[in-house]
């Protein structure tokens, strides 16, 4: 079958587009050739800094003939509904359609449309230049004197040549002919730009391959890739040093040579004093070049770089390595000054004293200095929300309440280890020998972390106090970076540099831990931190932005999360379940909403109140105090009315958002979604009855009324009186995985599997007699059970209640799933020998009593109705 060659050639394409751009060229006409009615047997796109190429293998030579009838209206239609379907049919008159009769419609219009395949060439010469025009790049452009008229050619660098041929393997292939504004396809390419810049006539994609790499250029990027890497990996062996290697820069180096060829480059020593991070960006984003290290060697680097050329030089490169290295020396002179030049005082010290009494800043202090001065220039973190340095006050009050609970579970203190056999873990984390069958074996969630000692403490176990306020040191510096001259050429050292500069001004190590790490986790496969002040320092931060953007209503919606709040929320639930923390984040959401109630801002009242003081300022008068006031009892009317109910729905929301995160996190994890839903539904809603809430009159024949009704259902929960939000909430994410996992496990026993058939069973007989009114008791009593099936039921549920009752006290949901397990047989015996629905209204509304405390019991676990099965 015939194969399709097509070659876009034009001047440098920019790096970052070139890989997209093929692939769109590869989508754009494939889709549009199988639109046309042709297949192809497989097709594969290639690219250089100068070409797009796409190989097409399979192409069948003609599209098939078309014979189709399309229906229209009655004989008796109006003419506007004729009319419109002669445009549809593509007719030219009535006359050109034929009469079709049916029994009950009557007699109407049928276009018998009959169209002849066409040839492979003709389609492909109608189908590209479409495609070129309406190209989707980023950015394009136009050029030359055609560009001065409406509609001229656009493209992302001028186009210069199109090659296209078509044809067979055992025949000569044809040229595909069409013109786009005076650019006509051929046969001809042209080779490096500057080896081999001649015309290469071409006939399919074999010699098109072969005869390119003959004028140097090699078509296939991955291939370019590979003889980067390869070279460059030889090279710096060969100088007894190892490639630091880099992913992106690959790519990015790959796309800007047709033909590579790896050199070395060295710079001075002296500059090995800069860090190894600030040398690495400095070379990588002005000269795109490799870093080497010391074979062998951690972090430190070595003085000589690799670059990529795309000629072979007469003096073997060492004039391009020579000229690189000079621009390398004058990027690495700058990175050196703003280095110095971060470690010194700032001129305007005496400016900065009232930002330092706020925040308790030593001025001696470099990194002290900057934060101040962030604070005192009032930049902006958000219009609606403030400045960086109110930012950072909420910060450090929230990591001061976070920092406790933290350290509690990472690093607990004498008398703070959970009892029962689990010393050596932190509380609420399973023990070695957990089964966690809800999710796969290899991506266990919340297992215990291995015993790596946190970056600070190691073995040590400092007050509680301490920690708390190495938190707050921490939260204070965290931002401090952002007005550091590093920072500002490489935004991406944020938290990196700031970490430098606290270690060197002698900040305790967890607090300059804790300034990189705040940031992190940036991604799925980020690593999360483990020291208690780190963690403290990013929980803060996160769930400050999170509440922030709920409050000012700036949720992320769609595939649109311009603030980055998913990966946020995803953040804050790797760090709690992979770290095994216990935390409320209904709790301490809470406490974070009443924080920044006071800095929620109008940006036009701010506006306003600017150009008052302006005015004031030259002219005088009171405009000023008025809008003083004005502003003043606008902010506090716009906290009040957070205050109450509309807050507590923002926190709700913000709930149901960490919800849908952790869905994510444990689906990818291998999480069954049922289980998860079931787990969140449980806990969505009350199932015992709270002291008052029970119903105190019965109605008669001892009945209560159904569900819809009535105050509260059966008491699931003899002795125990939890508070509605320990029921309700479900705002422990840890927790909610360890019941995740606990069902999981029992559902993969028999005893789990029979369990659900016969609790969903019992669940399913209760809505749907709530459903019809029915009446159900307020308690179960014994004196009106009539089989033994009823009795043996009613002692199973009393114990199952009891020892589940305990076991999630205990917060043991293992052993809460295996104390329900005892209901397996009662139940099923109970369905097999018991009618419910007696003659006898009290009998009926009895047992109805005794199936809702089965649905009661397991509902503390999970909502078996939503599990699958």
């Amino acid at each position: 079958m015939p194969d399709l060659l097509l070659e876009l050639r034009s001047e440098e394409i920019p790096a970052r587009m070139q890989r997209k751009a093929a692939g769109d060229l590869r989508k754009l006409l494939t889709d549009g050739l199988v639109e046309a009615g042709l297949t192809y047997e497989a097709a594969r796109e290639y690219w250089t800094p100068r070409r797009l190429a796409l190989d097409i293998r399979g192409l069948t030579a003609r599209s098939k003939d078309i014979s189709e009838e399309i229906k229209g209206p009655s004989t008796k239609a109006p003419e506007q509904a004729v009319q419109g379907f002669l445009r549809k049919a593509g007719l030219a008159s009535i006359a050109e359609a034929h009469v079709h009769s049916d029994p009950k419609k009557g007699d109407f219009y049928v276009a018998h449309i009959s169209r002849p395949g066409r040839s492979a060439e003709q389609i492909i010469a109608e189908l590209v230049p479409g495609i070129i025009r309406n190209f989707p790049w980023p950015k394009s452009m136009r050029w030359g004197p055609a560009s001065a008229k409406p509609g001229s050619l656009r493209w992302v660098r001028p186009l210069q040549s199109i090659l296209c041929t078509f044809g067979p393997e055992t025949e000569e292939p044809v040229v595909v002919d069409f013109e786009i504004d005076g650019i006509r396809s051929g046969n001809v390419t042209y080779g490096h730009r500057f080896h081999a810049p001649g015309a290469i006539t071409v006939r399919r994609f074999d010699d098109y391959v072969a005869k390119l790499e003959a004028a140097k250029v090699v078509i296939d990027a991955d291939r370019r890739k590979e003889i980067i890497l390869a070279d460059a990996r030889n090279l710096a062996f060969a100088s007894g040093l190892d490639l630091v290697e880099d992913e992106g820069l690959l790519e990015e180096v790959s796309g800007l040579v047709e033909w590579p060829v790896v050199l070395m480059g060295e710079f001075e020593q002296d500059f090995l004093a800069i860090p190894a991070e600030v040398i690495r960006l400095t070379i990588r984003a002005n000269q795109k070049c490799f870093v080497t290290r010391p074979h062998g060697a951690g972090e430190e680097l070595s003085n000589r770089f690799i670059l990529t050329a795309n000629i072979e030089a007469k003096d073997g490169g060492k004039e391009i390595a020579h000229g690189n290295g000079k621009v390398v020396r004058a990027r690495l002179s700058d990175a050196l000054y703003f280095w110095k030049t971060d470690q010194g005082d700032l001129p305007d010290l005496d400016q900065l004293q009232a930002s330092a009494e706020k925040f308790g800043l030593d001025l001696n202090k470099p990194l002290d200095q900057r934060m101040a001065r962030l604070d005192h220039l009032n930049v902006t973190f958000h219009a609606k929300l403030g400045t960086q340095g109110e930012r950072v006050e909420r910060i450090a009050r929230l990591a001061e309440e976070l920092a406790p609970i933290v350290a509690q579970s990472i690093s607990p203190l004498e008398g703070e280890m959970p009892s029962g056999g689990k010393e050596g873990r932190p509380e609420g984390v399973a023990s070695a020998g957990t089964t966690r069958s809800g999710l796969s074996k290899k991506e266990e969630v919340g297992a215990p972390r291995e015993t790596t000692p946190s970056v600070a403490f190691g073995d040590i176990s400092p007050s509680r106090g301490e920690i708390t306020a190495l938190a707050r040191r921490a939260a204070v510096l965290a931002k401090a970076d952002l007005t550091t001259e590093v920072v500002g050429e490489f935004p991406e050292l944020q938290g990196a540099m700031g970490r430098k500069y606290a270690l060197l001004q002698g900040e305790h190590p967890s607090v300059a831990a804790a300034i990189e790490e705040h940031y992190k986790p940036q991604g799925p496969s980020d690593r999360v931190p483990t020291d208690p002040v780190s963690i403290a320092v990013a929980l803060a931060d996160k769930l400050d932005t999170l509440v922030g953007f709920w409050a000012i209503d700036e949720k992320p919606t769609g595939s649109k999360d311009p603030y980055a709040l998913r990966r946020a929320a995803l953040g804050v639930t790797r760090i709690l379940i992979e770290n095994g923390i216990r935390l409320s984040l209904k709790s301490v959401a809470n406490i974070a909403s009443e924080d920044i109630a006071g800095h929620i801002r109008d940006p036009k009242l701010d506006r306003q109140f600017e150009i008052a003081a302006e005015l004031d300022q030259q002219l005088g008068g009171d405009s000023l105090t008025d809008l003083v006031i004005e502003r003043d009892s606008a902010i506090s009317n716009n906290t009040f009315e957070r205050s109450g109910e509309r807050q507590q729905q923002e926190i709700n929301n913000l709930l149901s958002f960490f919800h849908d995160r952790l869905k994510v996190y444990l689906r990818d994890r291998g999480a069954r979604h049922d289980l998860i839903d079931a787990v969140l539904a449980a806990g969505s809603r009350p199932i015992s009855p709270l002291v008052g809430e029970m119903s105190a009159q019965p109605t008669e024949g001892g009945a209560v009324p159904p569900a819809s009704r009535r105050e509260a259902p059966p008491s699931a929960l003899p002795g125990i009186s939890p508070t509605r939000g320990e029921i309700g909430q479900n705002d422990d994410l840890l927790q909610i995985v360890r019941r995740v996992e606990a069902l999981g496990s029992f559902l993969d026993t028999e005893d789990g599997k029979n369990l659900l058939a016969g609790t969903k069973r019992a669940a399913n007989i209760v809505a749907a007699e709530e459903k019809k009114a029915t009446a159900i008791a307020s308690s179960v009593e014994p004196a009106l059970f009539r089989e033994d099936a009823e009795k043996a039921l009613f002692a199973a549920v009393n114990q199952a209640e009891r020892q589940a009752g305990e076991a999630i006290q205990n917060e043991d949901f293992s052993a809460a799933m295996l104390a329900l397990s005892v209901l397996r047989e009662p139940v099923d015996s109970f369905f097999e020998k018991v009618l419910v629905n007696d003659d006898d209204q009290a009998v009926r509304a009895n047992r109805l009593a005794l199936l809702a405390r089965i649905r009661a019991a397991t509902d503390r676990v999970a909502d078996f109705s939503k599990i699958a099965g």
